[in-house]
Parts: structure tokens; sequence; C-alpha cells
């Protein structure tokens, strides 16, 4: 599978495996999570996107009880911190609130290394922009937590420019990525500035929930149109309208990596099938217009 590089001597594979629904699945054993995982790599599949909020702060120690020493030298592994919700090991806290202090993210990290069991996370991301971020604390950190080791690279995610570049300017060390929602049904970060910010600085971008919470692939009245669209070019290609979808992602010259999340080991088997699925300009444009409803100008 293609690889992406996201920092110097650190690549991703070009589809990222995320495990939002890790917690949801009927089995939560190490054994499925295994499979799921194995499903994955069988196709090039090599990174995990995990936060640490997951599964009501739970998915990551889900997932570490099924690594492996073998599996661990053999995937990437993404989390995030911040979120404060009033759920697990944060049950105490009295309302919903996002927390970028140096305290949280030094214990963050440190829950995260012995939830999944390991010894470094590949990549950091700070989960949602704080409006209380003091960024010389944040940024100084993040700084902190590479130099230790325990963190190899770090991110955002839903950052707009203009936070990022406030993140940054407090950092010695570069933000790599940032990974925000994007797909034909939440395509606004084409047009808005968000996707040609990291473009110009040829950053890749991570893009969640591609399939838009599954509603491209369900029945929601509402997609019903661009979910013809989406068939008929799975049609024409030879392939099925999720392929499709994420498609067009890769075909955007942004270099975007999908965060595709399914607990359905068929479907996960079926991830790399969007790589085989060319979209060319005219069909880009095409699956656009019938995202928008209407032509464009």
């Amino acid at each position: 599978m293609e690889r992406v590089e996201i920092a110097e001597g650190l690549s991703f594979s070009r589809i990222v495996y995320g495990t939002w629904r890790l917690g949801d699945d009927a089995d939560t054993s190490p054994e499925h999570i295994r499979n799921k995982i194995a499903a994955c790599l069988d196709q090039g599949i090599t990174t995990m996107d995990q936060a640490d909020i997951y599964g009501g702060y739970m998915a990551e120690e889900l997932m570490g009880a099924a690594l492996t020493p073998e599996i661990k030298q053999r995937i990437e592994i993404v989390t995030k911190c911040d979120i404060v919700a009033p759920m697990g090991r944060h049950a105490g806290a009295s309302v919903k609130h996002y927390d970028t202090s140096r305290a949280h993210i030094l214990t963050s990290v440190d829950h995260s290394l012995r939830l999944m069991g390991i010894d470094h996370i590949d990549l950091l991301l700070i989960h949602r922009p704080d409006p209380m971020m003091d960024h010389h604390e944040t940024g100084a950190a993040l700084d902190e937590v590479v130099a230790s080791g325990k963190v190899r690279s770090v991110g955002v995610s839903n950052f707009r420019p203009w936070d990022w570049e406030l993140l940054q300017s407090g950092m010695q060390v570069p933000l790599v990525t940032n990974q925000i929602e994007l797909s034909l049904m939440a395509h606004e970060g084409f047009t808005n500035g968000d996707v040609a910010f990291h473009q110009r600085q040829g950053q890749p971008i991570m893009a969640w929930s591609p399939l838009g919470g599954g509603a491209l692939v369900g029945d929601a009245p509402e997609t019903a149109a661009l979910r013809t669209a989406l068939a008929s070019e799975a049609e024409r290609l030879g392939t099925d309208p999720a392929s499709v979808a994420v498609a067009w992602l890769l075909a955007h010259p942004a270099n975007i990596l999908p965060v595709m999340g399914t607990n359905n080991l068929n479907r996960i088997k079926s991830l790399s099938a969007a790589l085989d699925a060319k979209i060319d300009r005219e069909a880009w444009y095409r699956l656009y217009t019938a995202a928008l409803g209407y032509e464009v100008p």
C-alpha cells in the first residue's frame, strides 16, 4: 500500500484504521480485535487511529489487550487527548470541557502508553481546539513529550488554520498533520481554506468520517441523490459505492489519509479497494455536484 511521510523517519499507510467504535462491537475480546488488525495488516494498513475518550475512555485499553509484541512492531499508533467528559476516569468532572494544560497532556500520554502497553506513541493529536488554551504552555508540553521519546510526532484534530498557527507559534517541533472531518457530506474544507492551508505547506491531512458516519452507504432520504451518484460511479468503475466515496478523497492532490472506522470484519478486509478506484477530474466533479445539489458556478 502507498505510504505517506508524516515526519522524518515516520510514514503512515494511506488508509488508516479508526478505532472509534471498537468498544461498540458485540465482541470486544482480544482475539476478535486481533482479527481486525490482522485484516488491516493483510492489506498494508498499518496505522491505527485511537483517542483517549473513545469508548468512554476504554478503547485504548481494549486495543492494548489485543496487541502482541509482533503486532506492536508492525503498526503505527495515533492517539488524541484534551477532551474531558464526565465518564470513565473523568466521571467526577462537572462539565464536558477541553484541557490543554501541561499536566493534563503529560498525564494523558502516560495513561495511553500504559493502557495500550506501548513504549511510545507515533502521533499524538490535540483532539479539539481549546478556547482557553495557553499556546505557550501547550506548545512546550508537546515539545516535552517529543523530547522525552514518549511521542514521536505531534499534530492536531479539528483545528482551523488560525488555531494551528497559534499553537505552532508556541512550539519548537513542527505540527505534522490536522485530522478534520472530510467527506462528500462534509466537503466545506475544500473551499473554506482548511484544505488549502495544509496543502500549501505540504502537510498531509487525516480525514475522519469519510463515509459521513455511514450516511453515504445507508438509506437516509437526504442522501438519496448522492448515493445514486455514488452507485453510478461504482458501476462504471466495477467497485462499490463506499470505495468510490473514499477514492474521491484519495484523488485530491492534498495528500488526504482517510480514517476508516468499522467493526464489520468483511468491510475491513475490503478497505483497500478504494485505492483501485481511480477518480478522474470529471468524475470528481460529478460527485461534488451531487454533494452540492447544484452545478458549480
